[in-house]
């Protein structure tokens, strides 16, 4: 039968079926400007549209950005910002759009690794392959290793109670959440506020446990607030549970609730595609661009000008005046950062040490544009106490606000420090950084290579280092991957 074929090169290809190979979406920005570089069918326009495409890459990048959701759902007038942003590049904004979605995600390395790395008080979990893995303090159980465990100093792997594909994490100060590849949500840690979604308020929960209230409604995205938790499903519903003093629930009053319940007016709004927790309020972004803000208005975090709790999904009107598109957002502790379809990024909020990154301490009230990177395509946001990273599409961070034990990562500064304004790390500048997460005095970077950095406070194992106190620049950390089937735990620890 084998000698009945015969060897094809892809120049022989018709160009229709190359086109269908380039935009089958399995295929990153730079895999096709690697393509277009050693390629002369890929970089050639040969009666393509050679007006408008510069070659048949750049076609097949064009019709992978109007299929992305992103894009999709943006206004004409957004998305020729982009475009001009982007400098005409096609692949850039391919770039642009896959790197808003890692940063967030899992971020795919080149060496074949998929990650995810998400800072709590004083603890990290991360994923690697699909295992989770923790370290820090396992105060009430946050580190899901068992009643035995008090601290890991190393990052261990956590055993579920059945074979598990995790595909996200959220810490908190005291409670954990994981999202399964099926869409099940699993917690761990103190429930003693309802917020794991168990009804069994005696003990903290020392393993993970499935939240038996969301079976049958798959989620793709949940986060930790203080006592409570949020919950996105795949069909862009929002689920809460958990303490609701500030009406941070999202229901319209204050009662707690026990297991997660739908709130209904962001179901009668349209679809969400991404949520983010503070202590004590939640954001929500739909799929057209609108953030929903409720729970403590203290702090201006909701971004209304007022310091009022909003019981309800209430729109920030400030972007939805000016028909600015978000596409993220991150809810820190008294400030929160947006960042906006054309790679721009906004804070609001208490200015305390320059965590806006204005240039000074004074708070904002509604949400303003950080001019100082508007001239860089921003691709993540990340907020935490007092401090703001953000990070660009070529990778570089730029990060302000309190230096809190060497968590901004600048070692020609102070370890109490405010940095007013940006600036890039620079300590991270041979590194393309795809993700970065930073907890109360600690900060965690995942490269495109699937490199692991941390710096700021390690007291408590937080970084995954045994041996140092604290790491005043970024230091690189190491995992030691499991890849044999660990024995199963019960669900009842």
């Amino acid at each position: 039968m084998a000698e009945g074929y015969r060897p094809v090169v892809i120049e022989d290809l018709p160009t229709h079926l190359v086109l269908e190979v380039l935009c089958s979406g399995r295929l990153s920005a730079v895999d096709l400007l690697h393509l277009e570089l050693t390629c002369r069918t890929f970089g050639g326009s040969e009666g393509l549209y050679p007006h408008k495409f510069r070659s048949l890459v750049d076609y097949a990048a064009f019709q992978l950005c109007v299929s992305h959701s992103v894009y999709a759902k943006m206004e004409d007038n957004a998305q020729t910002v982009l475009f001009d942003r982007c400098g005409g590049n096609w692949k850039r904004v391919l770039r642009f759009l896959q790197s808003v979605e890692q940063s967030s995600d899992m971020v795919e390395t080149s060496a074949g690794n998929q990650m995810h790395v998400t800072t709590g008080r004083y603890h990290t979990l991360l994923i690697s392959n699909s295992s989770v893995y923790s370290c820090g303090s396992s105060l009430c159980g946050v580190l899901g290793q068992g009643p035995e465990a008090k601290q890991c100093v190393t990052f261990t792997r956590i055993s579920f109670p059945s074979p598990a594909h995790v595909i996200q994490v959220s810490a908190s100060h005291n409670h954990a959440a994981f999202v399964m590849q099926s869409g099940e949500v699993f917690t761990c840690g103190d429930n003693s506020s309802f917020c794991c979604g168990h009804k069994d308020t005696n003990r903290p929960i020392f393993r993970p446990r499935l939240v038996e209230a969301m079976k049958g409604v798959p989620c793709k995205q949940v986060v930790a607030g203080l006592n409570f938790t949020t919950f996105l499903t795949r069909q862009g519903h929002v689920y809460t549970c958990g303490a609701n003093t500030h009406g941070q629930l999202g229901h319209g009053d204050t009662a707690d609730s026990p297991t997660p319940k739908i709130i209904k007016v962001l179901q009668q709004i349209g679809s969400i595609v991404q949520i983010a927790a503070g202590p004590s309020y939640v954001l929500a972004v739909t799929d057209n661009g609108v953030i929903y803000s409720f729970g403590s208005g203290s702090n201006f975090c909701l971004g209304h000008g007022e310091q009022h709790d909003e019981f309800q999904p209430r729109a920030v009107q400030s972007f939805r005046r000016k028909g600015i598109h978000v596409v993220r957002v991150s809810a820190g502790d008294e400030h929160a950062v947006a960042l906006d379809s054309s790679g721009f990024v906004y804070t609001w909020g208490k200015g305390y040490c320059g965590a806006l990154g204005h240039g000074d301490e004074i708070e904002k009230t509604t949400p303003e544009l950080l001019s100082s990177v508007k001239s860089q395509l921003a691709v993540q946001v990340c907020a935490r106490k007092r401090k703001t990273f953000v990070l660009m599409d070529n990778g570089l961070v730029y990060g302000c606000g309190w230096m809190g034990f060497g968590s901004l990562g600048f070692t020609d500064r102070g370890l109490s420090d405010k940095i007013l304004s940006p600036r890039i790390l620079d300590c991270l500048r041979p590194h393309h950084v795809s993700q970065i997460s930073t907890g109360l005095y600690h900060t965690v970077a995942v490269t495109n290579s699937g490199q692991l950095f941390g710096f700021g406070d390690n007291e408590r194992a937080q970084l995954g280092h045994d041996t140092l106190r604290a790491c005043l620049k970024p230091t690189e950390i190491f995992i030691q991957e499991i890849t044999d089937e660990e024995d199963l735990v019960p669900e009842s620890l």
